[in-house]
């Protein structure tokens, strides 16, 4: 089984014998034949629909829907139909597509009547798709305005094409968020109750056929993964951008380590649900609705907020650790039996789950997709639709729509299964991930300098050979500290969901300032290409003064010029070190791949004061081709400020702590990943 030769000319045939994964992957009856990313011929086809004559002229807008739910709370949706030349709702019951997210209705109708403003819309959208600002300044702005054009934002809110050609779509705002009443739960099983209830509610509508669909980007793709996992009988098909199945590990508490983003994203949305929407107050003018939401959010001003400061101030709130508060809300996706579309980014905030998901789907390919582009959470679709690219978002919606909810044999179940955007390389689509071909393998850190990383606290090697170098019999320790460079790295792009990409190439493909604070291990460059793929563990044996210590790394593709770009990252405390075996992932060998760690504050480990222990690393599964005269190298970082907080007890106990990197010959250090190829002995 082989790749086809993307479309920069890298030869991504496999090589080598397969190691088998301790998980499931797609080889096997059901595994599709090797595919076109940009999905050829039939791609084509549903692009023409999609920016063709529709149907019906126009839509039909009903903003103020009031939908009672089983517990008395009044939630609000938007319902959009299509209609006649003069506005007037079609008869006919269509399939439904339903959207459920916390962002206030308010909002994604202000975002649908700024694009469709004629004229100005349409340049706008022209405009987001002719840019190209590549090796530029301005190169990560244009990033963030291409996800106009790649049709995220049609997924997220209203999509006024995909309505006129014969669907009813249906946006409501989460309880507790907009103009809904209620409690924000945050994806909790009330809210999970209300997905199946508004599910029951569209079947019963006039303008309904009895189909439902589920799309949305973020967090409306949490929900339709929760109530797909629920099988309702009515879901028929899932479209899911960028959605999450472990809260936990992704973004929450990180190895251990708390994220800036939460605590940014809660007061974004708390602040969001106070904002009344002002059709809704001129539609219940002399109702109680309005009142009724006002007290609702007098009771819950801040929702979740005090809790967390709580627990990242003291570690005594159990929603700081991983909790059974997370299980109810992370989606059952092995449940999951209706036909499910999702999206991800390497680099996303959801990194792990870009894959996991699809993985963990029981579907037959086909049945089941993905795509991972080399971005972020807002930049999600930013190139699709051009040469060798996948379709832009609004036409694989579309296509995936058309096929399950209107039964049309459009061929979207042959494209994919598997399409992703390789991180030095072009678009490719296959039958799983990783690829076909990858064998296990290591690179031991070692210290004897490489010669390519002098701007670094360390410049070491990392060769194929246990004690390669000249510290082949000795203990050396590489002593690092905490600082603030993070503040301008990767690490923050991820952070901010993609949105510090704006300020510059040092934000996501230069890594020389955030070097400078860490310790880096660099191989030779390599003669061919070598293709990484799949999960991959780093291996510390690590000391503290303190008896905690935070350890967070990277993995770089390091140009001829020294350019050196993140491929992934992760991050753990020493104390959060033990593992999870049932869910870990090893090879067949036994080596470790993925380290799943249990993060609760039962399980934490004591750690000896000055001694080293040993320490293993998640990080976030990569595809990435490391081409010929380039280099891979681990930086070891104290802390990434702020991708990865301190909580302030630690942080306490951090203020005199010294932290090293101990290599010693009998305990190595090394990092282990799946790839096809080889990198160099020497």
């Amino acid at each position: 089984m082989a790749f086809r030769l993307d479309p920069t000319g890298n030869d991504s045939a496999g090589r080598g014998t397969a190691a088998i994964p301790a998980v499931h992957v797609d080889d096997s009856p059901h595994a599709l034949p090797l595919g076109d990313p940009t999905g050829g011929a039939d791609a084509r086809a549903w692009r023409a629909l999609v920016d063709g004559k529709q149907r019906y002229p126009r839509v039909h807008i009903e903003r103020n829907v009031a939908i009672t739910m089983s517990d008395g709370v009044r939630l609000r949706a938007t319902v959009v139909r299509p209609a006649t030349r003069l506005g007037t709702p079609i008869v006919s019951p269509y399939p439904a597509i339903l959207s459920i997210n916390p962002y206030n209705r308010a909002v994604v109708e202000a975002i649908d009547e700024a694009m469709n403003v004629p004229v100005a819309g349409k340049a706008v959208r022209t405009a987001s798709a002719s840019v190209d600002a590549s090796g530029t300044a301005a190169e990560g702005l244009a990033r963030l305005a291409g996800v106009i054009a790649g049709g995220a934002l049609d997924v997220f809110g209203i999509n006024r094409n995909l309505v006129r050609s014969g669907y009813v779509q249906v946006l409501v705002d989460v309880r507790g968020t907009g103009a809904s009443q209620g409690k924000w739960q945050i994806l909790g099983m009330r809210e999970q109750k209300d997905s199946l209830e508004l599910i029951d509610w569209v079947t019963t509508q006039k303008w309904c056929n009895g189909r439902v669909g589920m799309a949305g980007w973020s967090y409306s793709a949490i929900n339709a993964l929760q109530a797909a996992d629920k099988r309702p009988r009515a879901l028929e098909a899932v479209f899911a951008i960028e959605g999450c199945s472990d809260i936990v590990r992704d973004i929450y508490i990180t190895g251990g380590m708390a994220s800036a983003f939460i605590p940014f994203w809660l007061g974004l949305v708390n602040v969001l649900k106070w904002v009344p929407n002002p059709r809704t107050l001129m539609h219940d003018m002399g109702h109680g609705d309005t009142a009724r939401w006002l007290r609702d959010r007098v009771k819950s001003p801040a929702t979740e907020i005090p809790s967390l400061l709580w627990g990242f101030l003291t570690t005594r709130d159990e929603r700081i650790f991983d909790d059974p508060y997370f299980d109810e809300r992370d989606p059952k996706v092995g449940n999951i039996t209706c036909p499910t579309f999702t999206v991800g980014g390497w680099h996303d905030l959801f990194g792990h789950s870009s894959t996991q998901v699809y993985r963990n789907l029981n579907l037959k390919p086909g049945e089941k997709q993905v795509i991972v582009g080399n971005g972020y959470h807002l930049d999600v679709g930013t190139g699709q639709g051009g040469a060798f690219a996948p379709p832009r978002m609004d036409v694989l919606e579309r296509a995936w729509f058309d096929h399950w909810l209107k039964d049309i044999d459009n061929g979207v179940e042959q494209y994919g299964p598997v399409t992703l955007q390789q991180q030095g390389g072009g678009w490719t689509s296959g039958t799983q991930f990783p690829r076909p071909g990858v064998t296990t393998q290591r690179l031991y850190l070692g210290a004897e300098s490489s010669g390519t990383a002098p701007h670094s606290r360390h410049d070491g090697s990392l060769t194929v050979e246990q004690g390669g170098g000249s510290h082949r019999s000795h203990q050396v320790s590489l002593g690092v500290q905490a600082d603030i460079r993070g503040l301008v790295s990767r690490d923050m792009a991820q952070v901010t969901a993609g949105a510090a990409i704006a300020l510059g190439p040092k934000f996501f493909a230069d890594s020389s300032f955030q070097e400078r604070g860490g310790l880096s291990f660099t191989t030779a460059a390599v003669t061919e290409p070598v293709q990484i793929s799949g999960s991959a563990n780093l291996r510390l044996y690590v000391a503290s003064t303190g008896t905690e210590g935070t350890w967070t790394v990277t993995v770089n593709d390091v140009a001829p010029d020294g350019t050196s770009t993140v491929l992934t990252n992760g991050g753990l405390t020493v104390a959060n070190r033990a593992l999870d075996h049932a869910q870990s992932e090893f090879d067949a060998d036994g080596n470790l791949l993925h380290a799943h760690h249990y993060l609760t504050r039962v399980r934490k480990l004591p750690v000896p004061v000055d001694e080293p222990v040993a320490i293993d690393i998640d990080l976030v599964p990569t595809d990435a081709v490391i081409d010929a005269g380039h280099r891979l190298r681990v930086d070891v970082y104290a802390a990434s400020f702020p991708r990865f907080l301190t909580l302030v007890p630690d942080l306490i106990k951090a203020r005199s702590r010294k932290q090293r990197l101990v290599l010693d010959p009998e305990h190595p250090s090394y990092l282990t990943f799946q790839a096809i190829g080889s990198f160099p002995s020497a």
